[in-house]
């Protein structure tokens, strides 16, 4: 990357040296307050254990792209990101009792271990997962404060940090208040818009770009790119939801089923329904037994309706539409390239 060739491998490894260093460190201090506190310090370093480093990138090319070179102060950064991501998929996973992620126990699931002969013990391992969740946010602030950027670099960006909480919250607030409401698409984009896609690009593409010194016209750009891009990445999570390979996914594709989340793919599929397809969705959203042949009868019924079809044109569009706003804005060539790449990695996946 010091060349301006991007490596994807490369940079996910830098991160990674990172976050391990760092959370195995807090975990280590955490756990050493008391020895009952070992289980939930495991599941602190288990959040940051995999990804694919996505939001550390969008973060690092925001830099990049207004002409700032290389930086290990900037990838550490720009590794607070992850441990944004980190808290938000424990809590999200709290909230969505949700029972795998990367093909392992959720955070909730696993610390049950840890509380099975206590009083009210699921409701003490959620209490505990919370609480890892919390943790990794504090851990998120310090690392971007103490990422060795200079301060006046820091006080550029600091303001965007509440922005990104406050949009976040309020979009898993509203994926909450929507849950088994009617199925609505506008609604539901919403929810993608806030919950994921300004934390998942813009976000860290504004904080990088913030760090750098980015100008109006520059944060606009970051802005025309990243938050097309964040809806088509959450508009591909909705379909591997329901349609995708647990294998590959490492989540049950049942949950947006029997969670009768807001989804756009749900959405549509309402939509374009007929009276007697409603019907059939209705006796199976929102159940939390609903078996594999709920699950293939749901499916065909979308199939049939060509509601896939209609989120891979949303994908497809948001996509151009960001890639169009790349070229509008003019990056230098590096950052053009890696951002175009991390447009197709983001937007077309198996995981």
């Amino acid at each position: 990357m010091t060349s301006g060739h991007w490596d994807p491998a490369a940079f996910k490894i830098r991160v990674d040296a990172v976050l391990r260093q760092v959370v195995a460190e807090e975990a280590d201090r955490f756990a050493a307050i008391d020895p009952l506190l070992a289980p939930v310090a495991e599941q602190v370093e288990a959040a940051v254990a995999d990804g694919k480093r996505l939001r550390a990138a969008f973060c690092y090319w925001g830099w990049r792209a207004v002409g700032q070179p290389d930086s290990d102060a900037l990838v550490r950064a720009a590794a607070s990101m992850e441990l944004v991501h980190a808290a938000a998929v424990v809590h999200d996973d709290l909230i969505d009792d949700s029972p795998l992620r990367h093909g392992r126990p959720t955070a909730h699931m696993a610390l049950r271990g840890a509380v099975r002969r206590r009083p009210r013990a699921l409701a003490a391992a959620r209490s505990l997962a919370m609480l890892v969740g919390d943790l990794l946010m504090a851990l998120a602030g310090q690392l971007f404060t103490t990422s060795g950027l200079p301060a006046a670099y820091l006080a550029r960006a600091r303001p965007l940090w509440s922005v990104m909480a406050r949009e976040l919250i309020a979009g898993e607030c509203l994926e909450i208040l929507r849950t088994g409401a009617g199925p609505d698409t506008s609604a539901s984009l919403k929810v993608i818009r806030y919950k994921t896609a300004k934390y998942t690009v813009e976000q860290p593409l504004l904080i990088g770009g913030a760090l750098a010194g980015a100008d109006a016209r520059q944060r606009a750009g970051c802005s025309a790119y990243g938050l097309p891009l964040g809806e088509a990445f959450q508009l591909r999570d909705d379909l591997l939801g329901l349609f995708g390979d647990p294998r590959h996914t490492g989540k049950a594709n049942a949950d947006d089923l029997r969670g009768h989340r807001p989804t756009a793919l749900l959405a549509e599929t309402w939509r374009l329904a007929d009276d007697d397809d409603r019907d059939l969705l209705r006796t199976f959203l929102g159940r939390r037994d609903a078996d594999a042949e709920a699950l293939d009868a749901v499916r065909a019924t979308m199939r049939r309706l060509k509601s896939p079809d209609r989120i891979e044109a949303m994908i497809t569009a948001r996509v151009e539409e960001a890639l169009a706003a790349l070229h509008e804005w003019g990056a230098p060539a590096p950052a053009a390239l890696a951002l175009t790449a991390l447009a197709h990695s983001a937007a077309v996946r198996r995981t």
